[in-house]
């Protein structure tokens, strides 16, 4: 379906009762995580650009092809771009669709996880590491063994412990992981195999 008109829209206004400016202005961002590494802010998020896909509910749109890492020295101080930190032609198991990513660091070693679609149009998360907290990220050959879906965020535990925590509907393709293998009937439907209200989205 197509998105409802903005034109009623003052964005002036809605800029003036913002808490915040925009981070950065250059590029268009969503999905930020944000994390202090050696005392400085780094986010993570999402780069949108308009490539020309049509609107639909997959989120085919949102056609991200790279990430760029921001870093600020503390808040409220100003956002430098690092750059393209990691590019879907530098995957060789991805295609199209870099969502939303996370990172993490363990022993000199920041990891760089992200979803993507892969050559059959299936989500699945893969990470990239670098020695610096801005990259570049150097891919791992082939997605995380088992992975699926989007929005990866990972958690250190007290223990140095790391847990992912993962998934999304309709576009994010959960619901087609619900008896344990993808479920690639009605490919142009977002709402196929979506579970009943009271139902889970994933089943053991």
């Amino acid at each position: 379906m197509p998105e409802e008109s903005t034109a009623h829209i003052d964005f002036d206004i809605l800029d003036q009762k913002a808490i915040s400016k925009p981070l950065v202005t250059h590029i268009y961002t969503a999905d930020p995580s944000a994390h202090v590494f050696e005392g400085k802010i780094y986010v993570y998020p999402s780069h949108d650009i308009d490539a020309g896909e049509a609107f639909d509910d997959l989120g085919s749109h949102f056609a991200m092809e790279d990430y760029h890492v921001l870093s600020m020295d503390h808040v409220g101080a100003p956002a430098k771009d690092h750059g393209v930190a990691l590019h879907v032609d530098d995957v060789p198991w991805a295609k199209q669709q870099m969502w939303a990513p996370d990172a993490a660091h363990k022993n000199g070693t920041y990891y760089l996880f992200f979803p993507a679609k892969d050559h059959q149009g299936i989500f699945r998360i893969g990470v990239a590491l670098s020695g610096s907290p801005t990259g570049p990220f150097t891919p791992r050959p082939n997605a995380i063994k088992g992975s699926f879906s989007i929005d990866p965020a990972v958690f250190e535990d007290t223990d140095g412990t790391h847990y992912m925590y993962f998934g999304g509907l309709w576009g994010g393709q959960l619901q087609r992981w619900r008896n344990g293998s993808f479920d690639a009937s009605s490919p142009e439907s977002p709402t196929a195999h979506l579970p009943q209200d009271h139902e889970p989205a994933l089943l053991p």
